[in-house]
């Protein structure tokens, strides 16, 4: 059976769940506890290569977390309640575990996953026009999403407008640390002239270390969180959490009053 014949008889939703399962299978290969995915909670000899640019010991065998997605985890776990109270969610383009996670937490009820593809969350939602009234959410999070919106700053008008005040948007993204501006040029249209700029195909733009400020507005207090830094080298190590240039976290808090607050480092 071909594969664009599978693509018409098969859900996408039952295609990614079977993909899934034959990697959970594969994951069988990999058996040790040298290494340790804190979202699926399993040890592993190694972890996968993965990325343009194969980075080594990446993603997991069993539930594909990356490097951000378990820095990411780790955060949540260990500095928010979100698992453990109910809290109003909102969580674009959720990565498969977290998701699972969130599912299976004290705080359930809450949550709200959301992407365009209806395969790949409970909601259907362009961040660029959030289908949720003011003021809504406690928490937005938004890992590795604005590289790939065409319009960046409606995307994140939409999200501050649907956080509660004190509310905070949890936003991850690739960054180019040696450059101090974000790069973008819309002439560059093409996936493989994408790939030439910014290093994958369906970005539009590669952030610089200018991304806090794009992230700022009037009444948003942002903060640059390294959580990497808060976890020993040999939990880092087994953890495989990255070099910081994908795995660093926005933490964009929305005031309670109306001053406009100075942005953190």
């Amino acid at each position: 059976m071909n594969r664009n014949l599978v693509r018409k008889l098969v859900p996408e939703k039952l295609r990614i769940r079977l993909i899934m399962l034959k990697m959970q299978l594969k994951s069988l290969a990999y058996t040790g506890d040298t290494f340790y995915c804190n979202c699926c909670r399993k040890t592993f000899s190694r972890f996968l290569p993965y990325g343009n640019i194969p980075r080594e010991n990446a993603c997991c065998p069993w539930c594909h977390s990356l490097e951000r997605t378990r820095v990411l985890q780790a955060y949540l776990e260990r500095e928010t309640d979100l698992f453990r109270r109910e809290r109003k969610v909102l969580h674009f383009a959720p990565e498969w575990i977290i998701r699972k996670r969130f599912r299976q937490s004290a705080g359930r009820r809450g949550y709200y996953s959301a992407d365009i593809n209806p395969a790949l969350a409970d909601h259907v939602a362009d961040i660029m026009q959030i289908p949720f009234p003011d003021e809504t959410f406690d928490y937005i999070i938004c890992s590795h999403v604005l590289g790939h919106v065409p319009d960046e700053k409606k995307a994140v008008s939409e999200m501050y407008r649907v956080l509660k005040p004190g509310g905070e948007a949890l936003v991850m993204t690739v960054i180019d640390p040696d450059n101090p501006e974000t790069f973008e040029n819309p002439e560059l249209t093409t996936p493989e002239e994408r790939f030439a700029a910014y290093g994958e195909q369906d970005l539009l733009r590669l952030h610089g270390r200018d991304f806090a400020d794009r992230l700022a507005g009037e009444n948003i207090n942002v903060e640059v969180i390294d959580y990497r830094t808060k976890l020993p080298p040999s939990e880092n190590r087994r953890m495989s959490t990255g070099n910081g240039n994908r795995e660093l976290i926005f933490r964009c808090t929305k005031c309670r009053d109306q001053r406009t607050p100075e942005r953190g480092n």
